[in-house]
């Protein structure tokens, strides 16, 4: 019995042997053919040269005798290439478009030598995509010219894949984008490619998860692969851009070419702030975008947002222009039903602002690439009428009060009490500095109007212009002083006004100064 036992275990070990040598020599053989398929797919698929460091071969011990009675069916091979890069157009200059540590799969070998090869599973390890800029992408036929089979791959997983889209300038670091999830399936050829992926934004840094569509892979012109899905943008930091702060969370769905993605979704920040004042206001917005996959070039048209009570439309573009290393922003903004004290609050210190009332506001808004706060690179342009406005500081309100009641010429009158201002202009802002070609303020018996202009960073104001009022002088005072007036009233009195006076304001604003001036 145990003589037939060391027998049959001798048997054994020889078939084992013999399968595992003729597994060796299958495989051999097997080996320069996958080789050989796998770059030319790669190749011809993404319009690239391929490099390719290692491919390794693995068979089932009984691999050789299903290969030899079935030709391969039910023969489940697993292959791992290592080292892999495409340069697409064959470039050496620039990072491959694709660079991957490992490609794996597994898959029947008759299906792969088969008319129509499939593949149920891809994994990649250390995925790279680098996107060339606009104009450098060369067209790229098939270097081999071998006729590639139709391969059908059901599913690819790249967890950890990073896309880097590539500046024109290569002394600028790209813009990158972190896919810690990555899962496509159906990627047959000609046949879009499901996605779904967990990805960390650039800027601002955040997580953005999509599922959607992409493709067919365009080898000649990767920037007019098509592209459709939704989005959504969660814990947005918006504190990396100097000037302003907050998070910002953001849905939508987009679809398009990779260099043309149209955009329409919301965002929602509920504690948008500029950096300077610190109150934390609601702004939400709706928009519709094209977007340049490629560069990030944004165009506007329009995003309807939403600060606090105040609505506005924006039109415009966030883009690099031809000569310009970063993006500028153009914009045009309309205020359909605006608060000023909305405004104020984004833009000044405390809690409480010093104005409340409707206000209709039109501007251009330019902000200039280059280092230092968006404050300091922000150009404005535009114009601004408020109707009914009260200031909610009593001392100031009584102060327009009293100016009201010394322009009807009625300075004791208690009637004229919490009256409404008026306020308008125009207005350039440029280098922290905002220049007022016009501003009006008008009171019922009173008109100011000024030009001149206010230093963000000093707080100094220098403005002249014109006081002017219903009443004459003498009328404005009450008393004695009424009659001591009325001989310098004609001297006052000019362009059908009671009174005119030139003034200026000058000082800070904490401080201000008001007086007569020359």
């Amino acid at each position: 019995m145990r003589k037939w036992i060391l027998w049959a275990a001798g048997v054994f070990a020889v078939v084992l042997l013999a399968l595992s040598i003729a597994g060796y020599y299958i495989s051999r053989q097997i080996e320069p053919y996958l080789r050989e398929q796998t770059i030319a797919y790669l190749s011809k698929r993404f319009a690239s040269e391929v490099d390719l460091a290692s491919l390794d071969i693995e068979l089932p011990v009984l691999a050789p005798w299903r290969y030899v009675t079935g030709s391969g069916r039910g023969v489940m091979v697993s292959v791992a290439a290592r080292g892999i890069e495409l340069r697409h157009g064959g470039r050496r200059d620039v990072a491959p478009l694709f660079r991957m540590r490992k490609l794996e799969f597994r898959a029947d070998l008759a299906e792969l030598r088969g008319a129509n090869p499939a593949v149920d599973l891809v994994t990649l390890d250390g995925l790279e995509i680098n996107i060339p800029p606009k104009g450098q992408r060369p067209v790229l036929t098939n270097p081999s010219g071998a006729k590639t089979p139709a391969v059908l791959i059901r599913k690819i997983v790249a967890d950890g894949a990073k896309l880097a889209i590539l500046p024109r300038d290569p002394g600028k670091y790209p813009l990158e984008f972190a896919m810690f999830k990555l899962t496509l399936t159906s990627a047959g050829p000609g046949v879009p490619m499901g996605y779904a992926t967990d990805l960390t934004n650039a800027k601002p840094p955040g997580i953005i998860r999509s599922t959607g569509s992409f493709g067919p892979w365009n080898g000649e012109n990767p920037g007019e692969t098509p592209l459709t899905g939704e989005y959504q943008f969660d814990r947005a930091d918006l504190g990396v851009f100097k000037g302003i702060a907050g998070t910002l969370a953001s849905t939508g769905r987009f679809n398009g070419l990779l260099e043309k993605i149209v955009v329409d979704g919301e965002t929602r920040t509920p504690d948008f702030r500029l950096s300077s004042s610190g109150n934390p206001m609601m702004l939400t917005t709706r928009f519709y975008a094209i977007v340049d996959g490629t560069n990030g070039n944004t165009i506007l048209q329009p995003v309807q947002a939403k600060l606090g009570r105040s609505r506005f439309a924006v039109r415009g573009s966030i883009a690099r222009e031809k000569d310009e290393k970063k993006k500028s922003i153009l914009l045009d903004v309309v205020f359909q039903e605006g608060h000023i004290e909305d405004l104020l609050k984004l833009a000044m210190k405390g809690d409480t602002p010093i104005l409340r009332g409707p206000i209709d506001l039109k501007t251009k808004i330019i902000v200039k690439p280059g280092p230092g706060p968006v404050a300091d690179r922000l150009n404005l342009d535009g114009t601004f009428e408020l109707s009914n406005a009260h200031f909610t500081t009593p001392t100031v309100q009584d102060q327009i009060d009293m100016l009201s009641r010394r322009g009807q010429g009625q300075p004791k009158s208690t009637a004229i009490n919490e009256v409404a201002s008026g306020l308008g202009g125009d207005f350039r802002l440029s280098g922290g500095v905002i220049d007022f070609s016009r501003l009006k303020f008008v009171v019922p018996g009173a008109a100011v109007e000024l030009t001149g202009n206010y230093q963000f960073r000093t707080e100094v104001l220098d403005f002249r212009g014109k006081l002017r009022l219903d009443a004459r002088v003498s009328q404005t005072m009450s008393g004695w002083k009424r009659w001591v007036l009325k001989p310098v009233d004609p001297i006052f009195a000019k362009d059908g006004a009671g009174t005119v006076l030139n003034i200026q304001v000058t000082g800070t604003r904490s401080k201000p100064s008001f007086g007569r001036a020359k």
